[in-house]
């Protein structure tokens, strides 16, 4: 092709209007999902009237959830290649137009702020502007032909066969074949499929570690070396670990526009747009299935119980109590002691009162450590209070003082238990368990100047787990307790 004939259909390209999609084309995510998910959360009474508003159609549906909810525009995933191209095409003459199923509430708020488009057509409570009806308004307006369109899903065959050309953008090898089918394809703006990574980070596979709490009933009785019971505890743990990836997928989906206004969470697979809110509540779903499965099957109906009571309270925790000053802390306090209670129901060794006081003390000032230092890292980004979380940045000093007292009260338990018949009889040297009060102190004071230092990033435990200081701490911890049972 000669130059004359290239700077023509450039010319014929730009007088064609470019139409762009919005739900996985502009954005990453699906602007309905996150509302429903959003709505479900903060205005759970509206679940009838959201099946009212239903059965009145797809459009009038959408409709009444957008006039319930809020959209934040600003830190919505956008697809960066196609709003690069858009801004060009834009700046070289060329007309765009923003058409979408989505409401035309958050459809003008999403052209208003990018900036980006000459004219919106969206639903509006009447017409569902999807598929079929879509491809209808847009050759009503432009005619069969006169316009490109930037699409990514099933839905988009029916407007791609009445358009000019195709721009697909993120779509699997099918949707691509489908849109090549029925229209030539211009431009392929690709977006790469979910890595495993990004299921490891939704699953949160690092965070499985605290589950070797449920072991603490079986060491502290000192039936490590018990195969049959030791293999029961291990089921065990693996049934809470799958049920707690299910809560941290839950948590994600409904933290997705709190994570995105931080600087790290915002990076978050949901987050992100990288997993979608449907995969979320699938894997989520299975996820509680198989824990279950296991716990009946392969523990006893007891624990079953204990593992119900963990789902019932972290539900509650998502929906409510994470919102709460101080409560959300006691609440996560809570739950690690409950991994210590449902442990002593799988390996039938129900733990004592000096374990579970230990436990609670302990536990609350690492939840408080951790509140500590989300709250810390807000005060450094010049905001009031933390994003999602009941907490303000005049809070810092008293989440501190209470932390480190709850830690050293945590160890105070441990000295009185030391002191008490029962370490006689179960350690033939009872002296060298109180090696473990200096280390014990020496550990928790290390994390809270760490934190006060802004040095903890982390979960406390993962953190625990994964410091050269903390492995050495926890190996000086329970050989003090293995020399201590020696005879």
């Amino acid at each position: 092709m000669n130059a004359a004939a290239v700077a023509a259909a450039r010319r014929g390209e730009l007088a064609r209007p470019l139409v762009i999609d919005l739900d996985g084309t502009l954005v990453r995510s699906d602007l309905l999902h996150e509302s429903i998910v959003r709505l479900v959360f903060r205005k759970p009474e509206l679940l009838w009237a959201m099946l009212q508003w239903l059965l009145r159609g797809k459009a009038f549906f959408k409709q009444q959830v957008a006039s319930q909810t809020q959209l934040d525009t600003d830190t919505l995933p956008y697809e960066p290649a196609l709003v690069d191209w858009i801004r060009g095409e834009r700046e070289s003459g060329r007309s765009v137009v923003l058409c979408t199923a989505s409401d035309s509430r958050y459809a003008e708020q999403v052209a208003k702020a990018t900036g980006l488009f000459d004219d919106v057509m969206a639903s509006d409570g009447t017409t569902n502007l999807s598929a079929h009806h879509k491809a209808d308004a847009l050759v009503q307006r432009y005619g069969r032909g006169g316009f490109d369109y930037a699409g990514n899903s099933r839905a988009d065959i029916p407007v791609w066969s009445v358009s000019h050309s195709a721009i697909v953008v993120g779509a699997g090898a099918s949707i691509r074949a489908a849109a090549a089918n029925v229209a030539p394809v211009e431009r392929e703006i690709a977006r790469p499929a979910p890595p495993w990574r990004a299921w490891v980070s939704a699953l949160r596979l690092r965070q499985w570690v605290k589950n070797v709490l449920v072991f603490l009933p079986l060491v502290g009785a000192h039936q490590f070396t018990n195969l049959p019971m030791a293999i029961t505890v291990a089921l065990a743990t693996l049934a809470f670990c799958l049920c707690a990836s299910s809560v941290y997928l839950v948590n994600d989906l409904l933290d997705i526009e709190s994570d995105r206004r931080h600087p790290r969470k915002r990076l978050r697979p949901f987050a992100a747009g990288v997993l979608s809110i449907p995969q979320g509540l699938v894997v989520s779903l299975l996820l509680v299935v198989a824990a279950f499965g296991l716990a009946f099957g392969g523990v006893n109906l007891e624990f079953a119980a204990w593992l119900a009571a963990y789902l019932a309270v972290t539900a509650c925790y998502s929906f409510w109590l994470k919102r709460k000053m101080l409560v959300d802390s006691l609440v996560l306090a809570g739950l690690y002691t409950l991994r210590v209670l449902a442990g002593g129901a799988a390996a039938g060794l129900p733990p004592g009162f000096w374990l579970l006081a230990f436990s609670m003390f302990l536990f609350l000032s690492l939840a408080l450590v951790k509140r500590y230092s989300e709250l810390r890292q807000t005060f450094l980004r010049g905001r009031a209070r933390t994003p999602g979380r009941d907490y303000m940045v005049e809070d810092l000093p008293l989440v501190e003082m209470l932390g480190i007292a709850s830690g050293f009260t945590a160890v105070l338990v441990l000295a009185m238990y030391i002191n008490g018949d029962t370490v006689t009889r179960l350690y033939p040297h009872q002296q060298l368990i109180w090696l473990t009060v200096p280390v014990m102190l020496y550990w928790v004071s290390r994390l809270w100047l760490k934190a006060h230092r802004g040095e903890l990033d982390d979960d406390p435990i993962v953190f625990a787990l994964r410091d050269r200081l903390s492995q050495v701490t926890i190996l000086l911890f329970f050989g003090a307790l293995l020399l201590a049972s020696l005879t």
